[in-house]
C-alpha cells in the first residue's frame, strides 16, 4: 500500500498498489452511502482530495457523473500521479482552492457534496462552522445530499451534528464507519431520507454489485440510522 499522512501518524489516505481504484479505508467506503439515496448523481463536489480514493472510485464507477474535487494544498495535488489519480478531463477536475471559499461562490448546484477535509490536527474550523454548512445546503440541488467524514465520539463531532441538524431542519443522521474511528454524517431533504428508509431493501437490490460490495459492511448501520429517525413521514 501507499499511504498519505499530514504532520502526524494519522493516515489520511491509503492506496492498494495492486488495485489503485479500491477503497481501502473503511470510512471511504461508508461515504459512498449516498448511492442509496441517489445511485446516479449528475454532479458531485468533493472538498478534500487526500490520496484521491473517492475521486478515483467515482470517476471509474459513475461514468455519467460530473466530478469536481477541491483541494487547498497544492502539495497534495502534486502527488496525484503517485496515487494514480486520472488527469482532468471533460467530466472531472481537481481545483486548487479553499473549499469553504469555493462554496461561497459555487460554479453551480450539486447533487452530492462530500466533505472530507482534514489537517494534521483534525477538521479545520472553516469546514465545520454553521456558516459552512449553510453554504453547503445552498450549493445542493433540491434533492441534494451532503456526506461528511468526522472523527467518532468527540466533542467536535457532537457539535457538528447539532449544527448540521439545525441547518438541515433535522434531516440529518450519522453512522459509524466499518471499523469505527470515524462517523459518517449524512444530511439532505427530509422527504428524500424518508423515501430511502421506506424503500431501502429495493434500493439495495437495485445497486450494481460493485457498489453492494463497497457498502456491504456499513449498510445495516445506515439502515438502522434511517429507521431511527425517518421511518415515518
Amino acid at each position: 500500500t501507499l499511504s498519505l499522512s499530514f504532520e502526524s501518524s494519522l493516515i489520511q489516505s491509503c492506496m492498494s498498489l495492486a488495485d489503485p481504484d479500491e477503497l481501502v479505508l473503511d470510512y471511504t467506503r461508508a461515504m459512498m452511502a449516498f448511492l442509496l439515496l441517489n445511485p446516479a448523481p449528475k454532479s458531485v463536489l468533493m472538498i478534500g482530495l487526500g490520496g484521491g480514493a473517492l475521486h478515483k472510485y467515482i470517476h471509474k464507477h459513475l461514468p455519467e457523473t460530473d466530478l469536481t474535487t477541491v483541494e487547498i494544498n497544492p502539495g497534495v495535488i502534486e502527488l496525484r500521479q503517485d496515487f494514480c489519480i486520472p488527469p482532468d478531463d471533460e467530466r472531472s477536475r481537481i481545483v486548487c482552492a479553499d473549499g469553504a471559499a469555493f462554496l461561497a461562490k459555487p460554479t453551480h448546484q450539486f447533487d452530492i457534496i462530500l466533505v472530507d477535509g482534514f489537517t494534521g490536527e483534525g477538521i479545520p474550523d472553516a469546514l465545520c462552522s454553521p456558516g459552512f454548512y449553510r453554504r453547503v445546503k445552498a450549493a445542493l440541488t433540491p434533492q441534494g445530499v451532503m456526506v461528511a467524514n468526522v472523527q467518532a465520539d468527540t466533542e467536535q463531532t457532537r457539535d457538528i451534528m447539532k449544527r448540521v441538524g439545525r441547518v438541515f431542519d433535522g434531516a440529518a443522521l450519522s453512522f459509524e464507519s466499518d471499523e469505527g474511528g470515524n462517523d459518517i454524517v449524512l444530511a439532505g431533504q427530509r422527504e428524500a431520507l424518508v423515501r430511502c428508509c421506506q424503500a431501502f431493501d429495493a434500493r439495495w437490490a437495485a445497486l450494481p454489485s460493485v457498489h453492494q460490495a463497497t457498502l456491504a459492511a456499513c449498510s445495516t448501520r445506515l439502515q438502522r440510522a434511517l429507521l431511527k429517525g425517518f421511518s415515518v413521514a
